[in-house]
């Protein structure tokens, strides 16, 4: 699903990334491990395609498409999901307006049609009683008053309605209280068609998703696979 060959990244001259070179097998549950400040986040956000990340040298080769330089919303809309750590306020945009046209881009651009409004509200209710949203979060802003826990389920609805095929989750436990972390791990169990790259230091969680492969990064360098 994804492969990194000989990748190096730096940001404002100083180098972050060295030789990365790194295979993601389809339907993985692979976990990135490392120490805080080795590079992970990092390598995450160039996979994203945040351009504040300067890639030197290498390619990045996502479901046999070379995505080096595509803009993050192509690879978004290509199946690259990305679950950050901190995610920030939008006050004005709801959580309903923002799923919509999240929906009917992904839906455009893999089929050529048009997102009729009864197919996205039957998939919302679906995915919202899924995880226990309550109705009125819909109306509210985008992460606005909302608490950490309360955000990781909001990331949770819109993985579970975008389908992904590759979701990159950034401790996604971080902030979670125990209810909402085992509501991710189970989630990640059962969206079976989609890959999932995740970064966590909670060994409790990491038992819940049971990953399938590990890589280990430490000062911008992969020292296992």
């Amino acid at each position: 699903m994804l492969e990194i060959k000989n990748l190096c990244v730096s940001m404002d001259g100083r180098e972050l990334l060295r030789d990365i070179n790194l295979r993601i097998k389809r339907g993985a549950r692979h976990l990135l491990a490392g120490a805080n400040g080795s590079g992970k986040s990092t390598l995450v956000q160039t996979i994203a395609g945040n351009p504040e990340y300067k890639i030197d040298s290498g390619k990045i080769i996502f479901d046999g498409r070379d995505i080096t330089d595509e803009n993050t919303t192509t690879r978004a809309l290509l199946g690259i999901f990305i679950g950050s750590q901190s995610v920030p306020e939008i006050p004005g945009l709801t959580v309903l307006s923002f799923l919509k046209h999240s929906l009917v881009a992904h839906t455009h651009f893999e089929t050529g049609r048009d997102l009729s409004m009864g197919d996205f509200l039957n998939e919302l209710e679906s995915a919202r009683e899924k995880l226990d949203i309550p109705r009125d979060w819909l109306n509210r802003g985008i992460n606005v008053g909302f608490s950490g826990g309360e955000r990781k389920r909001l990331m949770l609805l819109q993985l579970i309605m975008t389908k992904p095929k590759l979701a990159i989750l950034d401790e996604p436990d971080s902030g979670a209280d125990a209810d909402t972390q085992k509501q991710i791990a189970d989630t990640i169990a059962t969206m079976r068609d989609t890959t999932f790259l995740f970064i966590s230091h909670q060994s409790a969680f990491k038992k819940m998703v049971a990953p399938t492969a590990e890589t280990k990064i430490k000062n911008g360098k992969i020292i296992g696979g």
